[in-house]
Parts: structure tokens; sequence; C-alpha cells
């Protein structure tokens, strides 16, 4: 299905799906779409996207700072389609990633290439389609991308992501800005490299690039690895090196639950304290802020049971629709969106259906009585949520919807098994050695 469908028509017109940014959830629209395309589905508000993206721009333009978004946190083409209408760029962390912005109709000359583990196809790609820039993370990419731009007879634009070692404070998985972390160049690299880039015509060395974490909720991390970047900045000039381009990363946090939002004035106040005077031109990649209150996984109660001397709900969707809390602990709000029984007052361990313990979604207090058929809705889940999603158990990639006026469409389509059970037929053996 491309199209929307109207779901407003018999229950009194239509509504607004978005208020600050989040997504707003009706019990009977959303009855109705379930109804109309299954559980367990992501629910998208495409309103909320657009009030992010607005309220950020409008907290940078202080600073005049250009936003490319981190395709990671939700790939999918009418997210792009959506933000790249608003004039956003693209982040990208692989060449699959460039060929979505590519095909939503981002130029290429908006999309920044990062990555910690670019393949040389994906390098030549990327320099053949005219990306914006690519973040370099290690001397050997450095000579990678400089000997592929030489046998294409091309200049590729080169920021180097420098690793600040500055404690982002949040989830160690999603901390990438400490020493010892995969990700970016040892600040007492970056000298050489741009003396090396000035000896390589193939190379334009255009600026530094700095990105320490994801759901950062403190922003004095910030104001730290933002004050090397500008010693950087400084050292680099000092050295005849021109530094024009500072991409400063994403990682802004989301509240969830009882956790408080940062600022994102606050934010632009931080980037104009620490590097707003460089006159560089200035990038942020925010995913998460973006798409990430935005969206609901919404799903449909199996059952109900005991276990020992607490209470279990069953839900049909799983940790591969959603591993967020398996992989990190994270604990997504809960909305009960219809209940047959109704009350308040009851504590569930919400669990899905995967055959793993560790498909929990958490403990939630102060709900309903639940039964079979109620409809629940894990929010906060626009990002890393649907593009971290697996077959895990067989089990389908689940449909993403969006909704928006009294009205849905599913911007993608249910994978089923047997979809993916095609790429497995009708295989044939290959001789490893000729003859």
């Amino acid at each position: 299905m491309n199209k929307h469908v109207d779901i407003a028509a018999s229950h009194g017109g239509s509504i607004a799906f978005a208020k600050n940014a989040e997504i707003q959830l009706d019990a009977s629209h959303i009855s109705l779409v379930a109804d109309a395309v299954g559980t367990p589905f992501y629910c998208y508000s495409p309103d909320a996207m657009t009030l992010a993206f607005q309220e950020l721009s409008e907290a940078l333009s202080s600073v005049g700072a250009s936003i490319c978004y981190a395709v990671k946190a939700n790939g999918n083409l009418s997210i792009l389609q959506l933000l790249s209408r608003l004039g956003c760029g693209m982040d990208i962390v692989s060449g699959g990633e460039m060929e979505r912005a590519l095909e939503a109709g981002v130029p290429a000359s908006k999309i920044i290439f990062s990555g910690v583990g670019k393949s040389p196809s994906e390098i030549a790609k990327a320099l053949r389609a005219g990306v914006h820039q690519i973040n370099v993370e290690s001397p050997a990419e450095f000579q990678l991308v400089a000997d592929i731009a030489a046998s294409l007879q091309l200049r590729a634009p080169v920021a180097l992501r420098v690793n600040p070692d500055v404690d982002a404070r949040t989830h160690e998985k999603i901390s990438t800005g400490k020493k010892g972390d995969k990700f970016g160049v040892a600040l007492s690299d970056v000298a050489a490299l741009f003396d090396a880039a000035a000896e390589r015509s193939e190379v334009d060395m255009v600026g530094l690039a700095v990105h320490i974490g994801s759901q950062i909720l403190d922003l004095a991390p910030y104001r730290s690895a933002y004050r090397v970047l500008a010693d950087l900045v400084c050292d680099l000039r000092a050295r005849g090196h021109a530094v024009n381009r500072l991409d400063l990363g994403g990682g802004i946090g989301i509240a969830y639950g009882s956790n408080t939002a940062p600022d994102v004035s606050e934010f632009a106040h931080i980037i104009a304290d620490t590097v707003g005077d460089l006159g560089c031109k200035l990038t942020v990649e925010p995913g998460r802020w973006l798409v990430g209150r935005a969206g609901a996984l919404v799903a449909t109660v199996l059952y109900t049971k005991q276990a020992g001397d607490r209470m279990l709900a069953v839900v049909d969707a799983g940790m591969n629709d959603l591993i967020r809390p398996a992989l990190y602990g994270a604990i997504h709000p809960l909305e009960v969106v219809r209940s047959t029984l109704g009350g308040e007052g009851q504590s569930y361990g919400i669990v899905g259906p995967v055959c793993e313990s560790s498909d929990i979604f958490g403990t939630y207090d102060n709900l309903p009585l639940l039964s079979t058929g109620d409809l629940v809705a894990f929010r906060c889940a626009g990002a890393y949520s649907a593009s971290m999603a697996s077959t895990y158990n067989a089990r389908d990639l689940v449909p993403e919807v969006f909704v928006s006026d009294g009205r849905f469409r599913i911007v993608r389509r249910r994978q089923t098994t047997a979809e993916l059970m095609t790429l497995e037929k009708d295989t044939i053996w290959q001789n490893i050695v000729p003859g």
C-alpha cells in the first residue's frame, strides 16, 4: 500500500498526531490502523518529525549550523524524503545508507559519509557520487581514500574525525569519544595527517569532525569535546593549514520516562561559546532527536500469566522488533491504547514471544487490567528500533506506518518469511577450484 487511507471519516474527523514533536496516540484511530495492517507495527508521526526539525533548526540558526540527519537512526525512505524536503542533509555510515539517501532524492552534495569501517567499494561509490565530505577515522583509511581518489582522478573532500577522549556520560555501548574506543583519529595523529594531505593533490582536507556518543542527556561533554576541537583548529592554522568545516556530530538525547531531555537552545549556546567564532561552516548530525519521539511500536496482548510473584503480559512484539531493552537495558514508556477490562494500579512485566529470556521490555506499574486483544504502544520508538530489527525466530519484519491528520499510509509493508525464503531457494553449487 502506498497511498493514504482515511481513518477519520467514522470517528468525528481528523486529529493532530503531533504535539511538542511527540506522536499522539488516539485510541480509536490506532485501533483502526491495527485492524487494517495487523500488529505489531511501527506508527510514525511525520508532523512530529517536522516539528522536531523546525525546533532544532530555529535553535541552531543563531550559530549558522546546518543539519544532517543520522540515517542509521531510521532509514525509511519516506522519513528521508520528508527530512530532505525540509532542507536536511544526511549523515551516512554505509554504502547502503547512501543508496537509500540517493533513492530518497537527497543530493549527494548534502551527504556526509561517516563510519569507522568503510570498504574500498563504498569509498569509490561515494567519491563518484560526489558526496559533501568523507569523515576519515584512521591514518590507514586516509591513505586508502587518497589512493582511491587518485585512481579515479577525483579530489576527495576529507574531514578528520578526531577522538577527543571525552566521556559522553551515556551508556557504555553508545559512547564513542573516549580514548580506546574504536572511533576517530587520535589527537596526536591529526597534525601529521593534515601535513600528509597537503602533499596529496587528490585530497582536499576540508576540516574536522567529532562525535562522542548517543542519547546524551548532559550537555557538559559537548562543551569539553568542542573545546578540544577549537584548540585543534587553532593549532592547525598555526601550522599553515586551512580548517574550513567543523562537523560537530550528533547524539542529543530525548526524554525516556523520568529523564529530562537537554535544551537545544543551550546546546546552540555551547556551540557558540566554543567554536562559534572560528569562522568555520558548522554541521550537526542528530538522529534520535529528530525521529525518536515521533514513533511508537504498537502491539497486541496475547496472554497474561502469573509467574512467581508477578504478573506477565505476553505481547506479539518481540526483541527482534525492538531490541533496545535487551541490548541497552532501555525502558520505553508504555501506553495502553485499548483496554477491555479497564481499571488501574496493576503491575505487569511486559514480555515478547521470542525464545530468549532477554525478550523482556520491562516492568510497568499503574496499568489497567490487561487481557487478550488489548493494544499497547511502546513510545519513543522512532529511532534505533525498526532500523535494528531482525527476523530472529523466523519472525516477519513488521510494517511501518505514517499517521497524520486522520489518515494513514504504510511506508514499509510487512516482509514475510515466505518472501525471505525465496533468497534461499534454487541455489547452485559452484566450483572453488577450476575443473
